[in-house]
């Protein structure tokens, strides 16, 4: 069992990891953070086929016991279980390899030649660098260079940031 000298999202982690697997879910995310004056613990999960109400309640359910029993969180908080939805933004390791092929939306932190905002085909993922192809070209990045990567998977709806 976690201990609660360890980080929140890290144990949270550590505990839904299991059910989500058992579940056949991936566990995209967990986020524990403060709104206002409310902290919010947030289990993202997906699955190739996408994510319904039922897979988000089994989750809800089953990591709320664990964190009842387990109690590894000393403040209140809400627990709140949903999909990465569209536009997902991409963190880790196996975000972006899994992400090859699809269109991206990258936002660097500083302008490089006057451009603030890449879209294009998430080409290649390697030792902390993207390489994104669109009409210009290819175009690589470290990692620590973007603000965020996320897919661009709503831009055919209208929605952007």
């Amino acid at each position: 069992m976690p201990k609660k000298d360890g980080n929140t999202v890290s144990i949270v982690t550590a505990l839904a990891k299991p059910i989500t697997d058992e579940l056949g879910l991936a566990l995209w995310d967990v986020r524990f953070e403060k709104e206002g004056s409310s902290w919010f613990l947030r289990i993202i999960i997906d699955k190739e086929e996408g994510i319904s109400f039922d897979d988000c309640e089994a989750v809800s359910r089953a990591v709320g016991k664990l964190l009842d029993e387990t109690d590894p969180i000393d403040q209140s908080y809400y627990l709140e279980v949903s999909s990465p939805g569209l536009g997902r933004a991409l963190k880790k390791a196996w975000h972006f390899e899994s992400s090859v092929g699809q269109e991206v939306k990258v936002r660097l932190i500083r302008p490089i030649n006057d451009v603030r905002e890449v879209f294009g085909i998430l080409k290649d993922f390697k030792d902390n660098k993207i390489t994104i192809q669109n009409e210009t070209g290819e175009h690589q990045f470290e990692i620590n260079e973007c603000a965020y990567v996320k897919l661009d998977d709503d831009s055919d709806i209208g929605f952007s940031d």
